[in-house]
């Protein structure tokens, strides 16, 4: 009877190594009692990538004995993840590599010691986030919240509610995300202004900075409006006290796989039933590719654990900036960008799937090798040019990895002015020859009609600007390329989306000939394709 808390664990020890599913080698006392005490790292962001890789690294300190506490879990946007999720199953779950021969790797990552909801409603927890943040031992904060939760302003310049009533009325009851962040952080610096490092490791574009922009805003502000004492401002702009490091992290880690959920139920595995709560639907296992990718900014001014024994690069900024660039912007995001919203469009629900499409794997390719390789600067700790071919090869490749272009299509409003547009900056002048990236530009323009190639009505995936994108596109028809007409510039000019304006360089005609074809009628999407992709 393999049910997942710790008291089944210890006991049925050796049928869980029975049913292949490995365990952990330390107590779990102890370790909770340490980490309690003394908590050295907090993360906020209990989903997939932090269970299936982030957590699993401090548990390999842990094993072999290079730790001795554990992490603590928040959350500031699903409470039920943790009522739900984390807390009747003392904070277990069940960590499942997919190889490419079809065969899981499974290990029960025990090493989250207590599960928070980041709410100053919640009272007893909001007290003891403070107590963490407060603790001269705390050494990091970490972040997998994604690129919006940073994000104090909608895509018009005006604040979030939430974040604009937290400007106003201070740190004492925040709703919004950053002004939760803030306003601990702010606890912290009350009780004596101990150093810590603030660690983003969400997959975007110097994401250090944009929490650092973010937290120091609401903190000049709360300071300009009198809301909290002086000197907070100055606390966060000293490195030697507040860092925020730069990071990139690569490990695709999809929604869980039913192939999963079966293998682990035969292996008697009584918990491996979906868990629905109000955002999302959640498992007690997580499932990832092997492949996997950590490289930070090494800036930790009260230390940090030795996470480079477990396979964690530390360099300096310039170099996660060279790395984070040629995998954001040149060689997997936008082959993944592209990738997913053709896909939908031809019907696919599977990536590895659409690595067998001719047309889809050499359009890639083409977006990778001719026209993101070479502006990549080589980093020197990764080579550009093994990193794409392991991505195109052997990642998106794998049958038993069940990603699929809608889960990738998600948010692609808040993704394309990394994923190309940087891309098109670096090729200056030169980025009016460029073909591919506007042919994908102008398929993320079809694609937001919500109609396949074959005519089908689907709905597009979850993405903040999907109102406004779609309100643009109003009246456009597939089949009649004039509807078309004047409907792209306000989205292809908007450099808040891109990053620039793709007129300014001569691609905006591009893209509205590229998309025209796209709605010339049924099958037009793949006729395009043959078209171009050479």
């Amino acid at each position: 009877m393999l049910q997942l808390n710790r008291k089944n664990v210890a006991a049925y020890r050796e049928q869980w190594e029975d049913a292949g599913i490995k365990t952990y080698n330390f107590s779990d006392s102890e370790v909770i009692e340490k980490t309690e005490s003394k908590p050295q790292w907090l993360h906020f962001g209990g989903g997939n990538i932090f269970r299936a890789f982030i957590a699993r690294l401090q548990q390999e300190l842990l094993e072999r004995n290079l730790a001795a506490t554990g992490i603590i879990v928040a959350t500031t946007h699903n409470k039920e993840v943790i009522t739900k999720l984390y807390r009747p199953y003392d904070n277990l779950s069940v960590a499942v590599t997919m190889h490419a021969n079809g065969d899981f790797t499974k290990k029960i990552i025990g090493n989250i010691t207590e599960a928070l909801v980041c709410d100053s409603a919640e009272e007893d927890d909001w007290q003891r986030l403070k107590e963490i943040i407060a603790a001269p031992s705390l050494q990091i904060v970490s972040f997998t919240i994604t690129e919006k939760a940073y994000k104090l302003k909608d895509h018009n310049g005006n604040y979030f509610e939430d974040a604009a009533e937290d400007m106003k009325k201070g740190p004492e009851n925040p709703q919004s995300p950053m002004g939760c962040i803030t306003s601990l952080l702010y606890t912290r610096y009350k009780g004596g202004g101990q150093p810590i490092a603030f660690l983003s490791l969400d997959n975007c574009s110097h994401n250090g900075d944009k929490i650092k922009e973010a937290v120091l805003h609401f903190a000049e502000t709360w300071e300009k409006n009198k809301l909290i004492c002086s000197g907070f401002s100055a606390y966060i702009n000293d490195k030697n006290k507040v860092a925020f490091p730069w990071s990139m992290i690569d490990k695709i880690t999809p929604q869980p796989s039913e192939k999963v959920r079966i293998h682990l139920k035969k292996c008697g595995f009584k918990n491996a039933d979906a868990i629905h709560t109000e955002k999302s639907e959640c498992s007690l296992f997580v499932n990832a590719e092997k492949t996997e990718y950590l490289v930070i900014e090494d800036k930790f001014p009260n230390g940090r654990p030795p996470l480079e024994k477990a396979g964690v690069i530390f360099t300096d900024k310039d170099t996660v900036d060279k790395i984070e660039h040629m995998k954001v912007c040149t060689c997997l995001n936008p082959l993944h960008t592209a990738l997913a919203v053709y896909g939908c469009l031809l019907g696919y629900t599977l990536i590895a799937d659409e690595m067998k499409d001719v047309e889809l794997k050499k359009f890639i390719e083409l977006i990778g090798y001719k026209e993101g390789l070479p502006v990549v600067t080589d980093p020197k700790v990764l080579n550009p040019k093994k990193f794409i071919d392991e991505v195109i090869k052997e990642r998106f490749n794998n049958p038993n990895v069940p990603d699929t272009p809608q889960r990738i299509a998600s948010d692609t409003s808040q993704k394309v002015g990394i994923r190309f547009g940087e891309t098109i900056k670096a090729h200056g002048k030169k980025a009016a020859e460029l073909e591919y990236i506007p042919l994908a530009i102008a398929g993320w323009c079809r694609y937001l009609l919500g109609i396949d190639d074959a005519g089908n009505v689907f709905t597009p995936s979850p993405d903040p600007l999907l109102k406004y994108l779609q309100d643009n596109l109003t009246g456009i028809k597939v089949g009649e390329p004039d509807t078309a007409k004047g409907k792209l510039t306000e989205i292809l000019s908007n450099k808040n989306i891109f990053g620039i304006n793709l007129y300014e360089v001569d691609l905006g005609k591009k893209v509205e000939k590229y998309f025209g074809e796209l709605i010339s009628g049924k099958n037009a999407v793949r006729n395009v394709l043959k078209k171009y992709v050479r």
